[in-house]
């Protein structure tokens, strides 16, 4: 009898492992455009742009475009603009861009816009033809007026107690002050930071401090909000009937909390009977508690 043997599959048999890697290789490069005259370059244009030398990075060519009037009408000559463009032929290029302005000495080197400290799920932004441009950033001569000389300009709003008083919350957003002052928290510009708390502390009152509050809390001004929370502890009972306080009571409710401490901070030691008296605060912070026996504490003088 005759036959044959078909081997069969070896259950023993181990398959080797295979393995394969991507690597994305990066560049890096900087280029510095220095733009003298500057204020002379104010009033060319809207859309009217002054251009760096094309400079090389990655083997591709790439250019400044500076709009001291703003790129688009709506700007309104208010704005100054930056763009980052791709200016090699037939290509396309992924990457991320930092801005920075470095102030007339040459030390002071203020980053004002970057992305690569965000996920790359929203970038590297991909440029796909030459005069592809890179949106770099949108800032207030205002804020050069800073940059260059480390100080307020001159059209900054006179801080008074008036000002604050008479204005509502978001006309006072709008002022120049506040909009410095949120550009510094942006762009994370101490220095800035402090001029602007310096200045729009010279308009804390009764009837001011609790919007002065409400736009410290925002923009992160904490020597700002320092003061306000003191003045407020040391001047509660006057503050508390505000029509601003009342307003930011309801839009600011975290900083309920801060304040009550702040009291607490301003009774401690003073008043061998601290527990009651912060429940006695906690009332007249909060809607309607306690009774209206209680709800009289006593202001600190110095």
């Amino acid at each position: 009898m005759s036959g044959s043997l078909i081997p069969g599959p070896n259950p023993d048999r181990v398959l080797s492992p295979t393995t394969s890697k991507s690597v994305t290789q990066t560049v890096n490069g900087s280029h510095q455009f220095v733009i003298q005259g500057y204020s002379l370059a104010k009033g060319m244009g809207v859309g009217k742009h002054i251009a760096s030398d094309n400079f090389s990075v990655g083997g591709y060519q790439w250019g400044i475009f500076f709009y001291p009037d703003g790129k688009n009408p709506e700007d309104n000559s208010s704005y100054v603009s930056v763009f980052i463009a791709l200016a090699s032929e037939g290509t396309e290029v992924r990457a991320l861009f930092e801005l920075a302005l470095v102030d007339q000495s040459g030390k002071g080197k203020h980053k004002v816009h970057s992305h690569f400290e965000r996920s790359l799920d929203g970038g590297p932004y991909t440029l796909k033809y030459r005069g592809s441009m890179w949106y770099g950033f949108l800032f207030s001569p205002a804020l050069l007026h800073f940059m260059y000389k480390d100080s307020l300009p001159e059209d900054v709003e006179p801080a008074t107690t008036y000002t604050f008083e008479r204005l509502k919350l978001t006309e006072i957003y709008e002022t120049l002050i506040v909009k410095l002052l949120a550009a510094a928290d942006k762009y994370d510009l101490n220095r800035l930071r402090l001029l602007c708390e310096a200045h729009i502390c010279k308009g804390v009152s009764v009837k001011s401090v609790a919007k002065i509050l409400a736009l410290a809390d925002r923009y992160n001004a904490k020597e700002l909000k320092g003061v306000c929370l003191t003045f407020t502890a040391e001047n509660l009972a006057a503050v508390l009937e505000t029509d601003a306080y009342k307003q930011m009571k309801d839009e600011c409710v975290t900083l309920q909390s801060e304040l009550l401490k702040a009291v607490a901070g301003q009774e401690e030691g003073s008043n061998s009977t601290g527990g009651a008296k912060s429940q006695s605060v906690w009332a007249q912070l909060s809607d309607g508690g306690g009774d209206t026996s209680s709800r009289h504490v006593r202001q600190r003088t110095t």
